[in-house]
């Protein structure tokens, strides 16, 4: 007996498929869906020679249910499109496939208005551009398709949309990711405690002289197919910059708001895109929920037995609050606000945390701080993930230390680390953009590796100073990961800086003004600034060797072993690791992870000067007398009142 398939739409594309299908199968004809889906249905196809999102919309409700897979062909603005094929037991529908092409798309915000007007008029209309050739073309391929999906075979348009010009019948197929928000297919479990257990499990390194879990090798054959595509794409764009001294890439990530590129910095371009595409994943992952739904929304007083103290992150001054216009709130333990949950790795079990603070865009205009990416961290297992994060903050945390209580460090003798690829690339950064590079042992007092970096500029003109921070267990990796970040800044900001030189005289005079990210790095590419860091730049300190230095010598094979040595520090310092598991649906799929840790007591990093967070965070004060470098704790006044110049 022959299959059943219904056709649903009208014009000309809906009339010819139903008109080839008849000689095959039965065909059920429909202009919508009110008359509803016959018993033994099949398939059904969607087809309309303009766009109509509403009746997609109303596919998606009919059918899932019914468990009938569907397919759907339609003409938008001169493209026609074909798929996805829906299967009703599997993630990754037409709403998933529109959200992807909407939002790689430049018009994304036109485009979304005018969807939603269609979708709440349910018109119908011809496109312009939908010729019988472009049409009948679209035909061939849906009527293949429709034979793969009767036959049981996998459909090419299963995961993935065909999109033809029809002004040039240029054609390509696209693949999509699900969109874990998805109100269709999505499947976010509700956060619990359960859920943020954490059990640190082996994760052995890739090699002796590797701190990673998974290679770039075996990244790379997913990275780019998964997530990097024009039309469809979590990422949908990408870019050399040939300028900088190293190879340097960045991919876009696009937002509903705008555009955000993400970089990748590294010796090879090829490496330098898988690296930015990572940097993008990681960047998706911190902005909002996309791993599990939030739930909990009370007071910290009703929930504080169970709640990390949301005042022991650090937060602005009451004369910051008092300022017009100050946008956050200062915290108030009766206020409700949602909260996600956390592991505490020192009291060793789940805590809830302001998700303010666990998804940084969260917070902005209603919340009690400014919160940025600091600590978040992505990696091929979750000890990785966890292990890179920690670094993080240990290394936002070292730089912000030095610059409030100029610490007058000690410098590092770069050519005694003997290592021929760190030697190369200060030669190289010298040859290439002019800048002699000195590093500084910023190590705190848990004694894991940190660095504080300066590029100081050789010529005339571009930026005067920049600066940047590394931190990890080998401290030369340390010192590379600074190089390739001042790297990123050099020769491509010196047309702005000097168009706006006037501009950032004027921050050099009034801290207020500096406002932004970049204000804080392009300030003190001003040779007027310098005077700022002379506490560093003082040449009458001998420079010291990494082996008098580095007191960190325990190397593992297992990450987790790293792990656990640096936990064990904290522990003993009485500093909580608090890590909120922030992996994504779209990541998961591919075996990576990412998180966002917490270690109250440690500088928060932040940008605009007026969202300075110190208040209630006493290490700051104390850290550096036991570290040598002052006499007496120091006062929040003795701090250092200049915008740190952090990029």
């Amino acid at each position: 007996m022959s299959a059943v398939v219904m056709v649903v739409g009208e014009g000309w594309l809906a009339h010819k498929m139903s008109e080839e299908l008849s000689t095959q199968y039965k065909v059920v004809r429909r202009t919508d869906f009110e008359a509803g889906v016959p018993e033994a249905t099949e398939l059904v196809l969607v087809l309309h020679d303009g766009w109509n999102p509403s009746v997609h919309k109303k596919a998606e409700e009919v059918l899932r249910p019914r468990g009938i897979p569907w397919l759907r062909g339609f003409v938008s603005f001169g493209v026609g499109v074909l798929g996805p094929c829906v299967r009703p037991d599997t993630q990754g529908c037409s709403q998933c496939a529109d959200m992807r092409r909407l939002m790689a798309g430049r018009d994304r915000k036109d485009m979304w208005e005018i969807q939603q007007m269609l979708a709440l008029r349910g018109e119908i209309s011809s496109d312009a551009w939908a010729s019988c050739t472009g049409l009948l073309q679209m035909t061939y391929l849906i009527g293949a398709e429709v034979q793969r999906v009767l036959k049981g075979s996998f459909a090419h348009s299963e995961g993935r949309v065909f999109l033809i010009n029809l002004k040039t019948l240029k054609s390509s197929w696209h693949s999509f990711i699900p969109d874990s928000l998805c109100p269709v297919c999505g499947q976010l479990a509700d956060d619990s405690a359960e859920m943020a257990q954490i059990s640190l499990h082996p994760s052995p390194k890739i090699g002796s002289d590797h701190f990673r879990c998974r290679s770039m090798d075996d990244l790379g054959k997913v990275l780019v197919q998964e997530y990097l595509d024009y039309q469809t794409g979590f990422l949908n764009g990408k870019m050399y910059d040939f300028v900088p001294p190293f190879a340097d890439v960045i991919v876009n990530l696009p937002l509903f708001t705008g555009d955000e590129g993400t970089a990748g910095r590294t010796h090879s371009y090829a490496k330098s895109e898988l690296t930015a595409i990572l940097e993008g994943l990681e960047r998706s992952c911190g902005l909002a929920a996309r791993g599990k739904r939030t739930v909990v929304y009370d007071s910290f007083r009703n929930l504080e037995d169970q709640a990390l103290n949301p005042l022991k992150v650090g937060v602005h001054s009451m004369e910051q609050y008092a300022r017009p216009n100050f946008p956050f709130k200062p915290f108030h333990p009766d206020r409700p606000m949602n909260w996600v949950w956390g592991y505490s790795f020192l009291e060793e079990r789940p805590v809830l945390v302001p998700e303010l603070l666990a998804y940084y865009s969260l917070g902005c205009g209603q919340g009690y701080v400014y919160e940025t990416s600091n600590g978040c961290a992505l990696g091929g297992s979750l000890e990785e993930a966890i292990f890179y994060g920690i670094l993080e903050v240990v290394e936002r945390d070292s730089f912000l230390m030095t610059w409030y209580a100029q610490l007058t460090l000690p410098r590092l003798d770069p050519y005694s680390a003997k290592d021929q690829e760190l030697e190369l690339m200060i030669d190289r950064v010298r040859a290439v953009a002019g800048y002699d590079l000195h590093f500084f042992n910023s190590t705190m007092e848990h004694g894991i590796p940190s660095v504080f970096a300066l590029a100081k500029n050789r010529k005339q003109k571009g930026l005067n100073i920049i600066c940047a921070a590394g931190a990890h267990l080998d401290p030369v990796r340390a010192v590379k990961s600074a190089v390739h970040e001042l790297a990123g800044m050099m020769l491509t900001l010196d047309e702005k800086l000097e168009t706006n030189r006037e501009e950032y005289r004027r921050m050099l005079h009034d801290s207020s003004l500096v406002q932004k990210m970049d204000d804080h790095g392009m300030l003190y590419g001003l040779p007027e600034a310098e005077e700022r860091l002379q506490f560093l730049l003082d040449d009458h300190r001998p420079w010291r060797t990494f082996e008098d230095e580095i007191k960190w010598k325990k190397r593992h094979t297992d990450l987790t072993d790293d792990l656990q040595d640096i936990l064990q520090v904290f522990r003993k310092l009485d500093l909580d690791v608090i890590v909120v598991d922030q992996t994504s649906l779209e990541i998961s799929r591919n075996g990576l992870y990412c998180v966002k840790v917490l270690i109250p007591g440690m500088l928060p990093m932040t940008f605009g000067h007026h969202l300075t967070r110190v208040t209630g965070l006493e290490r700051v004060l104390r850290v550096p007398m036991e570290l040598g470098y002052a006499k007496q704790p120091l006062t929040l006044e003795k701090l250092n009142p200049h915008p740190h110049p952090f990029p």
